[in-house]
């Protein structure tokens, strides 16, 4: 059954090509409304900020961008749910599907790492347009990171299409119910790690002293001398 959102998809200029299609059919069937309408509003949000990130002449494929933003999320999913960290599901899950669809390898490998970047704040505007690009879109739809580089009207009617559903404390709860069947999601001092302290609290939730303590080297606190007030 197709994603009942073809009216807005066609109103908002959604890539129609058949890949595209399929991508938008497979994140629907497998995920719950709020992660599937977070996809298609992230892809949204980066296709606005391209044009305040990226120069005209190194402007990312449209095509690969809304390929990679409408299948990030797929880690956090039962499609593609293994022992490893949802970002990384997520991109594997989608280098899958390209190859499937007979995508180049280099750019199948550019669409993996923008998906396995795409929480990695700080790091992700260094791989290039395409990770930087579907970062922003993404972080805003989550965080609002580049909210103001898109204009009310704009994101209202994105909005209106497709609803948010809570996003922010329905996808963390998604990401905690992961980790608490599985810790091995959730390395230490990672993103899902720390959603999932949020939600299920424990005095024992390493630290980075913890982490520190348990390398075996024999590592001692220091003192650190206070800047004058």
């Amino acid at each position: 059954m197709p994603p009942p959102d073809a009216a807005p998809a066609v109103e908002f200029g959604l890539p129609d090509t058949a890949i595209a299609v399929a991508a938008r059919r497979l994140t629907w069937d497998v995920s719950p409304e709020f992660v599937y309408n977070h996809a298609v509003r992230s892809y949204l949000f980066a296709r606005e900020l391209a044009a305040h990130l990226a120069p005209a002449d190194d402007a990312p494929d449209d095509e690969l961008l809304f390929l990679t933003c409408v299948l990030h999320d797929l880690g956090a999913t039962d499609h593609a749910n293994t022992d490893q960290r949802f970002e990384v599901d997520g991109a594997d899950a989608a280098a899958r599907f390209l190859d499937e669809w007979g995508v180049e390898a280099g750019l199948v490998q550019t669409v993996w790492t923008a998906i396995a970047l795409h929480t990695s704040v700080g790091l992700a505007h260094r791989f290039g347009p395409l990770a930087a690009v579907a970062q922003a879109g993404i972080g805003t739809d989550i965080a609002g990171t580049q909210r103001r580089l898109l204009s009310p009207h704009f994101s209202d009617r994105v909005h209106a299409a497709w609803p948010r559903h809570d996003l922010g404390f329905a996808f963390a709860g998604m990401l905690a119910e992961q980790v608490q069947r599985n810790p091995a999601k959730a390395p230490p001092l990672t993103f899902p790690a720390h959603v999932h302290q949020l939600l299920h609290p424990s005095p024992a939730a390493p630290t980075w002293f913890d982490v520190v303590d348990g390398a075996g080297w024999g590592d001692r606190p220091v003192a650190f001398a206070k800047e004058p007030s």
